[in-house]
């Protein structure tokens, strides 16, 4: 090969080396945009992944204080049935217990209810006052079935416990 044929053949190399070296740099920059594209999307994923998660977290903790506030509840729902369902037992006893005893005080072509039987199980003054309402309601003598002799009965007996209470 002459010189010039050898110079033609070191030009072409180069030129084609050169050629190879353009396209890999192009490839090589098309693989970069593509990397930092697929890294943005990445990023942005992990945001809403984060941020959804930040989301759910919030929710579970609100379910389990909601859940905490209801089982309080139920709880105390729970220890009230349960005094209710005593104070039942000792009243039924109370009352088992007074139906034994004379319960019906005897007047002439009347028969007027004691009235310790009204205020059977009444054990504070609250309850005192609520029972006498209802029974002042019940009794009175513009109702239908009003008395008054059961209604002086139930005054009496109220005027004894409130004297009690106090």
């Amino acid at each position: 090969m002459s010189q010039s044929g050898a110079m033609t053949a070191q030009w072409l190399f180069h030129d084609t080396a050169e050629a190879e070296g353009e396209y890999q740099r192009q490839n090589l920059k098309e693989e970069k945009r593509r990397l930092a594209e697929e890294k943005r999307k990445f990023e942005k994923e992990m945001r809403d992944f984060r941020s959804k998660k930040q989301l759910e977290e919030k929710r579970l903790v609100q379910e389990r204080q909601l859940f905490e506030m209801k089982w309080k509840i139920l709880e105390e729902e729970l220890q009230k049935l349960a005094k209710d369902k005593q104070d039942m037992e000792i009243e039924k006893e109370q009352y088992y217990s007074q139906k034994n005893t004379e319960t019906y005080t005897q007047e002439p072509g009347k028969r007027i209810v004691r009235g310790e039987l009204f205020f059977s199980g009444v054990c504070n003054e609250r309850g005192l006052k609520k029972r006498y309402k209802d029974l002042i309601k019940i009794f009175h003598p513009d109702n239908a079935d009003g008395d008054n002799d059961t209604l002086l009965e139930i005054n009496r007996e109220y005027d004894n416990l409130r004297k009690v209470f106090e």
